[in-house]
């Protein structure tokens, strides 16, 4: 854990109850005289360091030692746009999306996305939050819907498409937005739209599912 969010942080004094608590002292294992590290929901490019002070049976007190401003952010931008699938196939990806420094996902749907399923932010947005504790990073992804794929590119012309093609991925310079098939890949009435678009391909044989593209070309063109 690179740090921890708490509304009260930038405060003297810190008294940690409850799950916070449980995760420090028992999980983590820190213990009086450990100095740890917190940022506000609501502001998070300000980190706080505290020193425990204290600890009993089921709580802690920290103080304040410093403040800075100290944003933790991906050195690239990328923009996902990705074609919806199973939202449970999102949450198994989504930290590692967030930990390769994804900027924004915007989900959409394509002419193969299974219609039953529906994105829920609220979850997503505490799965991101804990993987932004874990990796230290301050920036939050944002997260977003289109309502078709033409309106999608209508709003990002500079969209490279990730599909079967004769081009392979190699020189990520200047890609800032992706747009990802579901599984089953666009249709055929699909690809007729997207034939004036940039269309590569990642350098292996076998057929990813669309996490799994998701993560490959996010960790190809920022990392």
């Amino acid at each position: 854990m690179r740090f921890l969010f708490d509304p009260a942080a930038g405060a003297e004094r810190i008294v940690l109850k409850n799950e916070p608590f449980k995760y420090l002292i028992k999980v983590r294992r820190h213990k009086a005289g450990d100095t740890v590290a917190l940022r506000r929901p609501d502001e998070t490019a300000t980190l706080y360091r505290y020193e425990i002070a204290s600890v009993d049976g089921r709580r802690a007190e920290l103080t304040l030692q410093d403040a800075r401003d100290f944003p933790v952010a991906a050195r690239k931008s990328l923009h996902i746009g990705w074609c919806r699938i199973d939202p449970r196939s999102v949450e198994k990806v989504l930290p590692q999306l967030n930990e390769l420094g994804v900027a924004k996902i915007t989900f959409l749907p394509c002419e193969r996305s299974q219609r039953q399923f529906r994105t829920d932010f609220a979850r997503w947005r505490r799965i991101l939050e804990a993987s932004m504790q874990q990796c230290g990073r301050s920036e939050r992804m944002a997260l977003e819907e289109a309502p078709s794929l033409e309106t999608f590119l209508a709003a990002h012309p500079d969209t490279v498409v990730l599909d079967f093609a004769e081009n392979v991925l190699e020189d990520a310079a200047g890609i800032e937005t992706v747009l990802i098939g579901c599984e089953g890949g666009f249709s055929d009435a699909e690809r007729e739209t997207l034939s004036q678009y940039r269309t590569v391909r990642l350098d292996t044989p076998m057929t990813l599912r669309s996490e799994s593209a998701a993560a490959a070309v996010a960790a190809k063109i920022l990392l």
